[in-house]
């Protein structure tokens, strides 16, 4: 691959993954309510389910999928279902502040894999990513080189960016779970990110191919 192949996608890949969507509202609820390390185990949950998409894209498989308006619409309407449930529990939530409870090591457990779940979810809750990524892959691949390097790079490049922008925003929200914790404004909070879970579920839902 040469050098400057991979530079055009490096730029296309940080675009995307600097945009804020779904996974990054997760995150960033997350490190609200939950702290800064919980926020890390849905961001590898939404990772996961992206680079899941991104192999699935990148063996061909992506095709038969994004090609089947009946599997897209599966895919569609499941993701924009769990998005909209986000939303509810989050809008409907009597919560007014927010505050560390010390809990049993098997609760911890069960958290770990909620909070990795829930990303993962959403992560893989968008069809479109897997025609995003079946059109994308073609203008890079060289068919001259090895498709493994290729895809590796692909994939770690797109890893690397990703998570870095989750962290990223997932920290922001750490960083401004003091003001918002404060009793009162835990409620305003989950007002708002329950109309943004349950907009973009809606917009999901009415999206096409």
């Amino acid at each position: 691959m040469e050098f400057q192949t991979w530079l055009l996608y490096v730029i296309a890949v940080f675009v995307l993954t600097a945009s804020p969507g779904p996974s990054v509202l997760l995150c960033m609820t997350k490190a609200v309510t939950a702290g800064f390390h919980a926020s890390l185990r849905t961001a590898l949950g939404s990772l996961t389910a992206i680079l899941g998409i991104m192999t699935l894209s990148f063996t061909g498989l992506g095709i038969v999928v994004s090609s089947s308006e009946f599997v897209f619409t599966v895919i569609k309407w499941g993701g924009a279902a769990y998005l909209i449930y986000l939303g509810y529990k989050a809008f409907t939530s009597s919560e007014d502040s927010y505050q560390v409870k010390s809990v049993d090591s098997q609760l911890v457990s069960r958290a770990k894999w909620s909070l990795f779940r829930s990303g993962f979810l959403v992560g893989a809750s968008n069809p479109k990513a897997i025609v995003f990524f079946t059109a994308l892959f073609p203008q890079f691949i060289s068919p001259n080189d090895s498709l493994m390097v290729q895809y590796l790079v692909f994939c770690s490049t797109f890893a690397v960016l990703e998570l870095g922008w989750l962290v990223f925003y997932a920290y922001l929200g750490a960083c401004s779970s003091d003001w918002i914790l404060k009793r009162g404004r835990a409620k305003f909070f989950n007002r708002l990110t329950g109309s943004t879970f349950i907009s973009a579920g809606v917009l999901l839902s009415v999206s096409e191919r």
